[in-house]
């Protein structure tokens, strides 16, 4: 298997019209089972008949991988980073329906004939992931019903959590709504520490950036999170669950239910995280 300075060797940057940068990788084997959880529950033969496709994909942060309205071209498959799915309002502003990285896919949807998006997915962390075009990943599915079951899980996964969000926005305060963000955050990336700026967590959970200014003060001085400019720290999670709304405990659950045996353990023997 190559090294992390060849892999990030094989990459070809490109510059879009929208202004973000691509990184389109060299087609190139999979040597080894990727840490992404969709990917690690696969049965050997669907890993199989997927693993010639995979190609490995930098994720630049702000780099748009879906944009709403336009056809589908690729899936991708996280293994680290975090991808934002957002609604794009006609002022501009953008409001988060759902957080998404290891833990799942982009573009399931494709399998079933869904070629077109109805929101954008852009990267809201920088990681890697691995990417297949449509067609590959279509031809896929259609030869395997455990793996199209699968995929539908996942995307269920994804509607309990835009619908809980849309539930979480309406009714519950900024406190909460925060500290459940910054939950997901921390589930996918591991990182106590956060490159995140007020003004963009402000966007995503849609509040003015005074109102979680206010908050992130109260948090600190209880001592959850510290903060400096564009950086948020997770000092205390279980007082940050605490402090959080029920909504993100709803949404795990219904992962677990749809999701929690085929994520824990893969088709190796090893145990996969969840």
């Amino acid at each position: 298997m190559r090294d992390r300075s060849a892999l990030r060797a094989s990459f070809k940057m490109t510059t879009p019209r929208s202004g973000f940068r691509l990184v389109i990788p060299d087609p190139a084997p999979v040597a080894r089972r990727p840490l992404n959880h969709l990917l690690q529950s696969l049965s050997p033969a669907d890993f199989d008949a997927l693993q010639p496709h995979l190609q490995p994909f930098e994720l630049v942060r702000e780099t748009v991988l879906v944009e709403a309205g336009v056809p589908l071209t690729h899936v991708y498959l996280p293994e680290s980073g975090i991808i934002s799915i957002v609604i794009r309002l006609s002022d501009g502003q953008r409001i988060e329906m759902a957080m998404t990285g290891r833990d799942s896919i982009i573009g399931a949807a494709a399998a079933f004939g869904e070629a077109v998006s109805l929101s954008e997915a852009s990267v809201l962390l920088p990681g890697t992931a691995f990417m297949l075009d449509v067609a590959s990943f279509r031809s896929v599915a259609d030869g395997s019903a455990a793996f199209r079951a699968l995929l539908a899980r996942h995307e269920q996964a994804l509607l309990a959590q835009v619908q809980q969000s849309a539930a979480c926005n309406a009714s519950h305060p900024v406190e909460a709504r925060l500290s459940h963000w910054l939950l997901r955050a921390h589930e996918l990336c591991d990182d106590q520490a956060l490159p995140l700026t007020q003004e963009l967590l402000a966007q995503m959970i849609g509040v003015q950036r005074n109102a979680v200014s206010l908050v992130a003060h109260t948090l600190q001085q209880a001592g959850i999170i510290r903060y400096s400019r564009g950086h948020i720290e997770i000092n205390d999670l279980q007082g940050l669950a605490l402090t959080s709304c029920e909504c993100h405990g709803v949404v795990e659950a219904v992962r677990e239910r749809l999701l929690g045996s085929h994520q824990r353990s893969n088709v190796h023997g090893q145990v996969t995280a969840t």
